[in-house]
């Protein structure tokens, strides 16, 4: 928990979070920056650069408690503490992430334990993937997509296409049948950059299964279960010699019937000021929240651009004026030089910063998402000077729209 000036208290995992001029809160000892994850997984990256001590991340005058928020008292703005400590405050701000649910999946976690399955959404899984990919031998290489929503639902398939561009480098293609098994509809939720990733998939000669859910691992066989959304009760396994596993996820077990959430247990926001709906005092930034948008880094340095406002605005008595527009963003690294980068807003319109067409597989691409943004994030965002791609895409677009 961070605490300023005994005045704002800042609610954070640091999944990812915000840091501006108000400060943060974390429970963890190390802080990650889990976009680079998808890279390890596919061995392009260390998991070691992704990490940084927790401490070396907090501005100087905060106050880290660290003690887990076992409960929300927006009635009487206080906060309680699993130390049986309760904590008062003038001002809220939610950044409690989401929360990872292998256990939903029968057969899992356990499953990690033998070899063949990796998963680049924990730390503890991600170098399995890596391991999985180079023991690959022949078979099916599957990839799932999960029956909630996710943080990065990009990350589900870039591993996808970084595995194909591995089996074709290191002469195994013919030997891999790639299979992606996902619970959705439609490949991506834009449909500029769904249909440039339709044409990749024909290309590569990937296998896409819609509206199948992984429901459970057998590791000791190899098998994995698919239950068919569109057809209640029947099911369908697979053999795999590889299974990369996107697991259902859902909001931090303190924000369900929360006074904070809706009905889903998310952090119930204005979506364009990001101030609570009922609660005036109470705000709410990135996974945590019902934002009707994709749960990026991206989506946050946006949102931290807007909050900053909004807050200041409010301590000062004034109404908030700076919208959020929904902007988000998924660089999708389709090889190991090559990324198409999705920009767009609440409309799932195409809101992109480069005067290119950003659909298409570019070098420049995979380099932003694999150099320049951690830079961004560590240097610009964590400590307040990065706030969305806004003001330099109305510079390169002549400030057109």
């Amino acid at each position: 928990i961070a605490l300023l000036r005994m005045e704002l208290l800042f609610l954070s995992n640091l999944l990812y979070n915000m840091m501006f001029r108000y400060g943060m809160l974390c429970i963890f000892q190390n802080h990650y920056y889990q976009p680079l994850w998808t890279l390890v997984g596919a061995g392009a990256k260390q998991l070691a650069p992704s990490s940084r001590p927790t401490a070396s991340v907090i501005p100087s005058g905060v106050k880290w408690i660290q003690s887990r928020v076992q409960k929300l008292d927006p009635d009487k703005n206080c906060v309680h503490l699993e130390n049986n400590q309760k904590i008062s405050y003038k001002y809220l701000i939610i950044a409690l992430g989401l929360q990872l649910h292998f256990e939903k999946i029968k057969g899992l976690p356990e499953g990690f334990n033998s070899p063949k399955i990796g998963s680049n959404y924990s730390i503890h899984t991600v170098e399995k993937t890596w391991k999985a990919l180079q023991d690959f031998k022949e078979g099916n290489a599957i990839f799932t997509f999960p029956n909630t929503p996710v943080k990065c639902a990009g990350a589900p398939q870039k591993i996808m296409y970084l595995s194909e561009a591995y089996f074709r480098k290191t002469g195994k293609r013919s030997k891999a049948n790639i299979v992606f098994n996902t619970a959705l509809g439609v490949i991506f939720g834009v449909q500029k950059y769904a249909d440039a990733l339709l044409e990749i998939i024909k290309a590569r000669d990937i296998t896409v299964n819609y509206k199948y859910n992984l429901v459970e691992v057998r590791a000791d066989k190899q098998e994995a279960v698919f239950e068919n959304l569109d057809k209640v009760g029947e099911t369908k396994v697979y053999q795999y010699e590889m299974l990369h596993v996107t697991p259902p996820m859902g909001p931090p077990d303190v924000l369900l019937n929360s006074p904070v959430s809706d009905g889903a247990g998310w952090v119930d926001l204005n979506k364009e000021t990001l101030q609570h709906k009922k609660y005036p005092n109470v705000f709410g930034i990135g996974d945590c929240t019902n934002l009707p948008t994709s749960k990026t880094a991206a989506a946050i340095a946006g949102q931290s651009g807007v909050l900053d406002k909004t807050i200041s605005s409010i301590m000062k008595g004034k109404t908030p004026s700076k919208k959020y527009d929904g902007y988000t963003s998924c660089p999708l690294v389709t090889n190991y030089n090559r990324a198409i980068l999705a920009e767009f807003d609440y409309n799932a319109q195409p809101l992109e910063t480069l005067p290119i067409d950003q659909s298409k597989e570019r070098l420049i691409s995979f380099h932003m998402k694999a150099d320049m943004m951690p830079y961004l994030y560590w240097y610009g965002l964590l400590k307040g000077y990065w706030g969305g791609p806004a003001p330099i895409r109305k510079l390169l677009h002549l400030g057109l729209k």
